[in-house]
């Protein structure tokens, strides 16, 4: 057999033709201090703040320190098998979670994986967690409201699409509750919702997911969860996943609602990142760019232009204040970031006033803009009516005689704040709110014993379902008030029915 130096001289030039070389460079580092959840690493001359990186057990980290000799890392999962000498890689990649429709009615962490059990979550997109916020020319007024369903808050503390609303007040005084009642009376709204839980016990993020899905709340929220017994860097980084899920669909022209719960918890496992990043102290040990921690996270809330799609994102930041303390670091700060707050107090916790919220302190500064005009009107002296019951209150404790109009005062007080009173989530929808108040500020309740209020307002909602429904339809529809003389009249027919108790 003849071997022709042709055909293989042409063979090999074909092979060398169609060689392709995959080198792939990888900037490697070496592990040179562990512990604590944070690492510090030689070698990685180029590495990104923010950067994530990758160990050699398959656990990610993010690279916070970029100092002169080596790179601070804090570690994003089990930290306890990594050991000095390890090698650590750079992925080029920023901190991102994945984002879209997929994720909802699904649990996860603030790395996007799933928490519930179900599978994995299908989705190819990514978004960074650290983005910036949209600029002064790509926003717009807040105009339209957020209903969240609890008169108390709709009649006197409005919140808008947009807005970013703190509430505020001590732990176990009904926080969560308002935000699960919010996120719960969005079934009708057309918004999508976003439940970040930083550092609460899995037995209580449970049950928030259980009344989510027994609402059927759960379609349209996520519930990231950043667990108490998870390591500091996820608690960190818990609402800036959350907020960047929000934002794709922000920007995609959808309405979302994003609550953290809370922020209190946030800032000190950045307190503790910190400090253990040899970072220097400020005020409460805190780092100087606490401030920072919540600003670049609460400003990603906007209502967007309409050449943006006309999305918008709503926050609702909680903070725990220690009895009663709005002055101290934390709380401070982000009132100053935040459109408004909303102040819970113990005191009328304990006295049975729930949801617990002073009207006194509380307060929105979208305002009126973005409440339709029918509850503009039934709602405009409600706050005055309960401030000066408030004051005549502790007057009458004197037991002194009081004249007429101090009684019709008090009177007029104690009913107001029955009707504000509202069950645990019972969410009520415009319309109606609209209803009881109007019944209430033009005086029909006058009569009516304190302790039938309840009954009077539930049998009222049930009357108006079955006898006057163009009237509830027509304050939605329009968001204008009926014909005064048809829902005085309406009123008037169900009060010659209703039995007043002995």
């Amino acid at each position: 057999m003849s071997i022709k130096s042709d055909e293989i001289s042409s063979l090999i030039k074909q092979q060398i033709e169609n060689f392709q070389s995959d080198v792939k460079a990888n900037e490697v580092g070496t592990v040179i201090q562990i512990g604590d959840g944070i690492a510090r690493a030689h070698g990685l001359e180029n590495v990104m703040a923010g950067e994530l990186v990758e160990f050699s057990n398959g656990v990610m980290g993010m690279a916070q320190n970029l100092e002169e000799n080596n790179v601070g890392i804090i570690i994003l999962g089990p930290y306890t098998d990594i050991r000095e000498g390890d090698e650590v890689k750079r992925t080029g990649r920023i901190m991102e979670v994945p984002v879209g429709e997929e994720l909802l009615g699904r649990v996860v962490n603030p790395l996007g994986q799933p928490l519930d059990g179900q599978g994995a979550i299908e989705t190819t997109r990514t978004r960074p967690i650290e983005s910036p916020a949209p600029g002064v020319m790509d926003r717009k007024s807040v105009h339209e409201p957020l209903q969240t369903g609890i008169k108390a808050i709709d009649s006197m503390i409005p919140i808008g699409r947009g807005q970013r609303e703190l509430i505020i007040g001590d732990r176990q005084i009904g926080k969560t509750s308002i935000a699960m009642d919010t996120i719960i009376n969005q079934k009708e709204e057309d918004i999508l919702c976003i439940y970040v839980a930083i550092g609460q016990k899995e037995s209580t993020v449970s049950g928030v997911v259980e009344t989510f899905r027994q609402k059927g709340a759960l379609d349209y929220t996520i519930v990231v969860n950043a667990g108490a017994s998870d390591p500091a860097p996820l608690l960190y980084l818990a609402p800036y996943a959350g907020v960047s899920m929000g934002e794709d669909f922000m920007y995609n022209g959808k309405h979302v609602l994003v609550v953290y719960d809370d922020l209190t918890k946030q800032a000190a496992a950045y307190r503790e990142l910190s400090l253990l990043l040899r970072r220097p102290p400020g005020r409460e040990a805190f780092p100087g760019d606490v401030f920072y921690l919540h600003s670049r996270l609460l400003e990603r809330s906007a209502k967007l232009s309409d050449e943006k799609g006309a999305g918008s994102l709503t926050a609702l930041p909680f903070i725990e204040t220690q009895a009663g303390d709005v002055g101290a670091y934390i709380p401070t700060n982000v009132i100053s970031i935040t459109d408004g707050q909303i102040f819970l107090q113990s005191d009328l916790f304990h006295s049975g006033v729930r949801p617990a919220v002073n009207p006194g302190i509380s307060v929105s500064r979208v305002g009126g803009s973005a409440q339709i005009k029918a509850m503009k009107k039934v709602s405009g002296t409600l706050r005055l009516d309960l401030a000066s019951f408030r004051e005549l209150e502790a007057f009458a404790q004197f037991g002194s005689d009081l004249d007429e109009s101090t009684q019709a005062k008090l009177s007029r007080g104690e009913r107001t704040v029955e009707v504000l009173k509202q069950g645990l989530h019972q969410p009520q929808p415009v319309e109606k709110q609209v209803a009881i108040l109007y019944a209430l500020t033009s005086g029909f309740l006058d009569d009516i014993p304190v302790k039938d209020i309840q009954r009077f307002e539930s049998d009222l909602f049930v009357y108006l379902d079955s006898n006057h429904k163009e009237l509830l339809n027509s304050i939605r529809e329009t968001g204008q008030l009926p014909e005064s003389e048809d829902f005085n009249n309406a009123i008037e027919g169900f009060k010659k029915t209703f039995n007043v108790s002995k």
